[in-house]
């Protein structure tokens, strides 16, 4: 696979250049900083602030609850960045017409596809990992505990929810024409699986499963065998989006 190491390099280059790993770092590191601090603060908060004369109260904050804020603000405001950072994954590079000459030097389409999907699951992972270990620190730091059940389970769950959204970007990227194509068709898909969770059962096999579910897992409130099945589900569908990736770039006209 001709020139797959170079390509990933321009890659990592380009988005270290370009900005988008600074503001994914900072973003991510916000997250991770704010979601325990934010945990431990809520019962203070609200018992400050009168609804109609009632004042609310809620239960002691505990490890759970700051990862499960840690969980909400990823599968929310983290997955919305996540997307708008890649957006441009394939489609800007076939709208300004960018490969044309490197792929007539020789550069295989595969490695373009490859070194693509592995520079963006790399930036991903290096920004959500280094969130997870401020969030841990600090929420360890906060509340005297080291772990819960099950938590590298669902901070894996999370992580693969991202990996799939990054192979399916690709995919509409590939497949449908202008720099924001692909954002938008990724986008319509994930409202169809966003309806799709109306369906009784269905989050058994629903990719969904593994950015919703995350603090369930922690608490024995979701069902680990159906977040079994949606992890095996999302494998699949990430090797089928990039086959039908391979498959429809190799046979596009740039």
């Amino acid at each position: 696979m001709s020139g797959f190491t170079a390509f990933f390099k321009k890659e990592m280059i380009e988005y270290v250049r370009g900005y988008k790993a600074l503001i994914l770092f900072c973003i991510f590191v916000i997250f991770g900083m704010m979601s325990p601090l934010l945990a431990k603060m809520m019962p203070d908060i609200l018992a400050h602030t009168a609804v109609n004369g009632i004042t609310l109260t809620i239960p002691k904050p505990t490890f759970t609850d700051s990862f499960s804020q840690f969980f909400k603000n990823f599968s929310q405001m983290g997955m919305v960045v996540l997307l708008l950072v890649f957006g441009g994954l394939l489609s800007q590079d076939l709208s300004r017409g960018t490969l044309i000459i490197l792929l007539s030097k020789g550069l295989s389409r595969h490695a373009v596809i490859l070194a693509k999907y592995a520079a963006a699951l790399v930036l991903w992972t290096v920004s959500y990992v280094l969130a997870a270990l401020i969030q841990w620190g600090y929420t360890v730091y906060l509340f005297n505990r080291l772990s819960a059940p099950h938590l590298f389970f669902s901070l894996f769950c999370l992580w693969l929810f991202g990996a799939f959204l990054l192979a399916v970007l690709l995919m509409s990227s590939s497949i449908v024409g202008g720099a924001y194509g692909g954002l938008i068709l990724t986008a319509a898909g994930l409202g169809v699986l966003i309806l799709c969770q109306l369906i009784p059962n269905m989050d058994r096999f629903s990719p969904l499963t593994l950015a919703l579910g995350n603090a369930g897992f922690m608490t024995g409130a979701a069902n680990f065998d159906h977040a079994e099945t949606s992890v095996w589900i999302a494998i699949a569908l990430i090797l089928l989006s990039l086959v039908v990736t391979l498959t429809v770039f190799k046979k596009k006209s740039l």
